[in-house]
């Protein structure tokens, strides 16, 4: 689909306008192959097809996982998808296609690019798990560590303890994976409930593409989930799925208007962002193309900036009269107070319980995109691991544990580490990197650039932003909620747990590898 000033946002349209685009056909939960763009994506091993090759198409015959196809017409079996191998794993099955091949004209290596790829938090064997999901809708093979990375500290240190007993008689499809969201007593406000712990993070209309933004939307109304439009305003792509959309209100108020706050459900207050607290948002100059500039009613070209911190609030008082100005505009509003995470964060949930909020929303530094500078994230605010049960442990010591929903964010990579944030006492996740993963990033770190994501994710360049689909976004996105699922709920399974409300502060199922190396010695 072309790229116009329209489907940017630049001119203003009606919803009905919007709704008569293919891209606004109904979508499902439904897993379908949703394949890389690329003809063959980076994976762990390779697998080469010598001269030897007598066409014989054995290998297309054995292979279940479709590294081998042999399209209708073609008599030799094209290059092999060898991103889908399973490596060495494969030959203790009877389909391990080079023991297989009558010649020997197959061999298998370790590909030497898998080893390029990522950091320690997002190695290669976490982005290469999240594509196979996002292209499949399960878990990835075992050839793949889809659970934990390699920082040496945070959710990668944390490890569930799983019992040896089995779970009696728990049955998989009776887990409930549902999570209610308005908890507060005498609270007229909808009670609203999402079929999966986490929804999707704030995301600007300016620091993505617009396909980016469409795609989290349309995953959140198929899964009864939400998604965050950020700081950059709210595109009027979005207000078909108004009722999956979180607008957030940020200390720049861009695009913030009376009626995007009157059509949301969720509104956030974004006090701090864990990745760079202290420091406001920067739109650098070259990703403030026309139709960002109109929504945020600001100067084409110009570098944006949030200033920090909100210079209205000073206390629980303001923090107060905050909110009180949106139940004012939307009484049906359930109010998020979304902050950092200092030493003092248990102190500022309470606040925010206080001043009337239904969602504390902690974001700690893991999190971010190549956009947060590493002095921040690596320097200020508290792990997020900690911040949880901190606050959690206040919240009940206080007695209104029960009337505030606690989600975390910051670094949540996987269904692991959201069960791992709610065993710690949070009620659900928020997801972020995660999701523009599922579309193809790599990780490179260049986000802030107006052409610096050559994949097309984090852009507004319109050459660089049709090098996607809204479809084919919204599928991938559709995939990983679908394969996450699967996973946490064979995580709940596993631990005998009905329900990830079931799971909410049991640290007692949790172990740190410190603590145990520690013991050993």
């Amino acid at each position: 689909m072309a790229t116009t000033a329209t489907a940017s946002g630049a001119t203003p349209q009606s919803p009905e306008d919007f709704l008569s685009q293919p891209e606004f056909a109904q979508v499902s939960r439904d897993v379908r192959p949703a394949p890389p763009r690329y003809r063959n994506e980076i994976g762990k091993f390779s697998v080469h097809r010598s001269s030897g090759c007598i066409r014989c198409g054995r290998c297309a015959q054995l292979c279940p996982h479709g590294v081998h196809v042999r399209p209708e017409g073609y008599g030799l079996p094209i290059r092999p998808f060898d991103y889908r191998c399973l490596g060495p794993d494969c030959a203790k099955t009877d389909h391990f296609c080079i023991g297989a091949c009558p010649e020997g004209a197959l061999s298998l290596t370790e590909n030497p690019v898998f080893d390029t790829l990522g950091d320690y938090r997002w190695t290669a064997d976490l982005l290469v798990s999240n594509w196979v999901m996002a292209e499949t809708g399960h878990a990835p093979g075992p050839h793949l560590n889809s659970e934990t990375g390699d920082s040496g500290g945070g959710f990668d240190k944390l490890r569930l303890r799983f019992p040896e007993a089995p779970p009696g008689d728990l049955r998989r499809e009776d887990i409930s994976t549902e999570l209610l969201l308005n908890r507060r007593k005498d609270d007229s406000r909808p009670k609203l409930k999402i079929d999966v712990p986490w929804y999707g993070g704030g995301m600007s209309f300016g620091s993505v593409s617009v396909y980016t933004m469409m795609a989290k939307a349309r995953v959140a109304k198929a899964w009864n989930t939400f998604s965050c439009t950020g700081e950059g305003g709210y595109p009027p792509r979005l207000v078909p799925y108004a009722k999956h959309i979180i607008t957030q209100v940020a200390t720049g108020l861009f695009g913030v208007r009376e009626e995007t706050i009157q059509r949301a459900p969720i509104v956030e207050f974004k006090y701090a962002q864990g990745a760079k607290p202290g420091l406001g948002g920067h739109l650098l100059g070259d990703k403030n193309t026309p139709a960002v500039a109109a929504m945020r009613e600001a100067v084409q070209g110009f570098p944006l900036f949030s200033p920090f911190p909100f210079h209205s609030v000073y206390s629980v008082e303001d923090h107060r009269k905050h909110l009180d100005w949106i139940a004012h505009v939307n009484p049906n509003a359930l109010l998020s107070a979304k902050v950092s995470t200092p030493v003092d964060v248990d102190m500022v949930a309470v606040g925010s319980y206080c001043a009337g909020a239904h969602i504390a929303h902690l974001d700690g530094s893991y999190g971010g995109t190549g956009a947060a500078p590493n002095v921040a994230k690596k320097n200020i605010a508290m792990p997020i691991e900690y911040a949880i049960n901190r606050v959690h442990q206040f919240l009940v010591d206080e007695g209104i544990r029960e009337q505030m929903t606690l989600i975390a964010s910051g670094g949540v990579r996987t269904p692991m580490d959201i069960a791992k944030a709610i065993a710690l006492g949070a009620d659900g996740c928020v997801v972020g990197t995660a999701e523009l993963v599922a579309l193809g990033c790599i990780r490179c770190g260049n986000c802030e650039s107006g052409r610096g994501c050559a994949r097309g994710i984090a852009t507004t360049d319109t050459e660089l932003m049709d090098l996607m689909t809204t479809q084919w976004c919204t599928q991938r996105l559709v995939n990983l909620y679908s394969a996450w699922r699967e996973m946490l709920v064979d995580i709940l399974y596993r631990l005998g747990l009905d329900s990830v409300a079931a799971l909410r502060g049991r640290t007692d199922l949790l172990t740190h590898l410190d603590y145990e190396s520690n013991a050993a010695s």
